[in-house]
């Protein structure tokens, strides 16, 4: 099964004398021959890995719902009306339960003790009382699933009402610990070295899937300028009652609603270019819309803001996000045709009006 498997996805097997075997992968180089087992570090670990797990995304197409692979952990999800439920219910059921039969017939057993499972129904906040609370039950592995208020996902919190209150939080309690852990040894590195590090612990944290945190509300943007805050007061050894606008000018960082608008743009521009992933896209343009070819905005590279029924949760969506940030940038920094000179021009101009915003305010 795994040579079939070789073979659909373009890789040649071969058996050598000595019962040897080598998969001549279509690449310049060439992995060692080995009696048994994988050597660590082999480029075939990962591909015999790819092997065994790429059944996994045909049993959930096959189930009509959506699979994200990354490294070793895979997400399955779908969507439905709160109606359908028990059917979307029994539909993942079967899909978890396929593809514990399919890993079975390549001889591997799924580990109950090792597996980490996570059941996250999302709705509005009007409809959280329609949210399933009835654990799910897998035969196949023998584990029960119950549904929970938040999950972990690539170090991200995502909340059932996609409010990111869980993750906002999270974030903020780790810059402060670490914060507490650099004020003990600021007096004995140089300023710049402190500084170095604050970047590496703080606003690095900071900067880490800020893409979900568009459309946040004012009482979580808060608590993550604090933390800037706190960082411009412990870098200039200010007190608490000290005003911090000359202190974030001097440093030229950017406040929480910037980087995140930054953020999208850069997103945005890996989509336009193909350099993004298949699942974040695509985006139409203006131009690309008929009718709109003779009209003077069809050279201005603006792109479509899909329409949403609910501005609470839809406008948060990165196809109505994203355009929306795009779309207010100035015409020579969508124009540009290099990433480096779109983020620097974008970055400037952010720095620029940051300054004389501070400036007037103060």
């Amino acid at each position: 099964m795994v040579l079939a498997t070789q073979l659909s996805i373009g890789f040649s097997h071969t058996c050598r004398p000595g019962n040897s075997t080598y998969v001549d992968v279509p690449t310049r180089c060439r992995s060692p021959t080995w009696s048994c087992g994988v050597p660590q570090g082999s480029v075939l670990a990962p591909i015999l890995f790819v092997l065994y797990t790429v059944d996994i995304l045909r049993v959930t197409d096959s189930h009509g719902l959506s699979a994200h692979m990354y490294a070793d952990d895979t997400q399955v999800y779908g969507f439905c009306r709160p109606i359908a439920v028990t059917a979307l219910t029994v539909n993942i059921t079967d899909c978890v339960e396929a593809a514990t039969s399919s890993m079975r017939s390549n001889r591997l057993q799924p580990n109950p003790d090792k597996t980490e499972m996570e059941l996250l129904w999302c709705a509005t906040a009007r409809r959280q009382h329609q949210r399933p609370t009835s654990p799910l039950q897998i035969d196949g592995c023998s584990i029960t699933v119950t549904p929970v208020q938040s999950a972990h996902d690539r170090h991200l919190y995502v909340d059932c009402d996609l409010s990111m209150r869980t993750h906002v939080q999270r974030t903020v309690s780790r810059c402060f610990a670490a914060l507490r852990q650099l004020r003990q040894i600021r007096r004995s590195v140089p300023s710049a070295t402190l500084q170095m590090l604050m970047l590496h612990w703080c606003t690095s944290r900071l900067d880490y899937g800020n893409g979900v945190q568009v459309g946040l509300p004012a009482y979580l943007t808060r608590r993550l300028r604090s933390v800037l805050n706190a960082v411009a007061r412990l870098i200039y050894r200010l007190r608490t009652r000290d005003h911090i606008s000359d202190a974030l000018i001097s440093l030229y960082w950017l406040r929480v609603l910037e980087r995140t608008h930054y953020k999208l743009a850069v997103l945005v521009y890996k989509v336009l270019h193909g350099d993004a992933r298949r699942y974040i896209g695509p985006l139409t343009r203006v131009d690309d819309l008929p009718g709109r070819r003779t009209l003077r905005s069809t050279n201005a590279n603006r792109l479509v803001v899909q329409p949403v029924k609910l501005s609470t949760v839809g406008s948060r969506a990165f196809a109505v996000a994203a355009p929306r940030s795009w779309n207010t940038l100035p015409t020579d920094v969508v124009a540009a045709i290099h990433l480096p000179l779109t983020a620097k021009t974008l970055l400037i101009q952010t720095v620029i009006s940051k300054h004389h915003l501070l400036t007037s305010s103060s």
